[in-house]
């Protein structure tokens, strides 16, 4: 049984560019002269587009019941996430372009093109030889550089894109996509700010990196040298399901970056997290361009939590926090790990990303899901005890299902009224959302 995950994301995503690079030839044949991208192949037939029921939506697939792989779901959630999973794949299905991938109103291909490839591979019903996922892998790889890279260089977003396309070559679980993957994974080395590599940034061209340096462990979109813990999660991820080990020397450079972005002054010595309140939470950058200066998306317009800085620890961020320490070796009784847990745990809440300001409480709403059931399938708890009520058993799948629930539309998509980060796109938020539930299936 096969089921999926990401997304991002995050959503708090789409900040930079990228140079411009020659594509290469796919190691697997298909349609690859649609679009910006032209690719000098062997000539061969161009697959068709899956034979599709004439039933709403346009395009269909015929998919079973999504069993769970857990016990942990009630029969009743479980049947509910099946349905919703499947109302959330025809929608996918439903909005291919002719070329094959995905994308929002012409933007960002390759990565949401990964991100539905993702979710449809993973679905028990769908396979390598379903013609619209054969079609889109195909698509995808039209994308790669000489570098490895998998991006539209004339979009940039070249660690956004290429980790989400990694992600989804390795849940192909296809060995003749294989060498792309590798291909793909030691470019995302590349990418990584290690002590000696030149910042990116173009406004402090030259500028070295040294040991110690706030960037140090971390990625960036690209355009400016300034990494934060949404790309470095996305990287982390998509180093995870390549199977690059948790002692890795590169993933303990990311941890270190990580563990900048938390509210913990036993374990973060940036002056940040001096003037904070110790609760265990994320933020977004440890710094930025000017390194004194660390980043929320929670609160840029209002100081909502912590009093001397100003700096809001939010939902999303911290569970990309806590998936990454995972993924890097940290243990559940590591004391980073129960600081992030606690937080989260006094912080449960499905009604929206907690603890954003009170002037933006629905932005990164559908992100926050997604990352939230990665985070806590990671973590390995089936029920989140309350803080305030330790009798009460909070059954996260459960709970996810029934918000989703209440949230899907009637084509079976999920859209962000709020459209920060992209989430206006019923393209991007169904597939994190998919992704969510099949992780909560597992």
């Amino acid at each position: 049984m096969k089921y999926a995950m990401t997304m991002m994301i995050v959503a708090g995503m789409i900040l930079g560019c990228g140079g411009g690079k020659k594509p290469v030839t796919p190691t697997t044949e298909g349609p690859n002269t649609e679009g910006d991208i032209q690719t000098p192949v062997k000539t061969v037939k161009a697959p068709t587009k899956a034979v599709v029921k004439l039933t709403p939506p346009p395009a269909t697939l015929d998919l079973a019941a999504v069993s769970p792989g857990n016990t942990a779901i009630s029969p009743e959630a479980a049947i509910e996430a099946s349905k919703l999973v499947n109302g959330g794949v025809q929608y996918l299905a439903s909005k291919v372009n002719a070329n094959g991938g995905w994308d929002i109103q012409g933007r960002f291909e390759p990565a949401i093109t990964a991100l539905v490839l993702k979710c449809l591979i993973q679905h028990p019903s769908i396979t390598m030889e379903t013609p619209m996922v054969k079609r889109g892998y195909a698509r995808l790889l039209t994308f790669q550089q000489d570098d490895g890279a998998i991006y539209d260089p004339k979009q940039g977003r070249d660690n956004y894109c290429t980790a989400i396309a990694v992600c989804a070559l390795a849940a192909s679980k296809d060995p003749a996509l294989k060498v792309n993957m590798d291909k793909a994974v030691a470019h995302l080395r590349t990418l990584q700010i290690l002590p000696g590599t030149v910042s990116r940034d173009k406004e402090v061209e030259g500028q070295k990196i040294t040991k110690g340096h706030p960037f140090e462990g971390g990625v960036s979109y690209g355009k400016h040298g300034r990494p934060d813990l949404n790309n470095l999660g996305w990287w982390m991820q998509a180093m995870k399901d390549a199977g690059i080990p948790a002692d890795d020397p590169a993933m303990q450079s990311a941890l270190s970056f990580v563990l900048r972005n938390q509210d913990r002054k036993e374990s973060n010595s940036m002056a940040w997290a001096e003037d904070g309140e110790n609760s265990g939470g994320f933020i977004y950058a440890p710094a930025g361009r000017d390194i004194t200066k660390a980043e929320s998306k929670a609160n840029t317009q209002a100081k909502t939590y912590l009093a001397e800085s100003g700096l809001a620890p939010y939902g999303s961020m911290t569970y990309v926090g806590l998936k990454s320490m995972l993924y890097a070796g940290l243990t559940k009784n590591d004391p980073r790990v129960k600081a992030a847990y606690l937080w989260l745990r006094k912080n449960y809440t499905l009604e929206k990303n907690p603890n954003m300001a009170t002037n933006r409480p629905e932005q990164g709403r559908y992100f926050y899901y997604n990352v939230f059931a990665k985070g806590l399938r990671a973590f390995g708890k089936d029920e989140i005890t309350d803080v305030d009520d330790p009798t009460v058993k909070h059954n996260w799948r459960n709970d996810l299902v029934a918000q989703l629930a209440k949230l899907v539309r009637g084509d079976g998509s999920w859209m962000n009224p709020a459209d920060r980060w992209e989430e206006g796109s019923p393209v991007l938020v169904t597939a994190y959302e998919v992704l969510g539930l099949q992780e909560a299936l597992k």
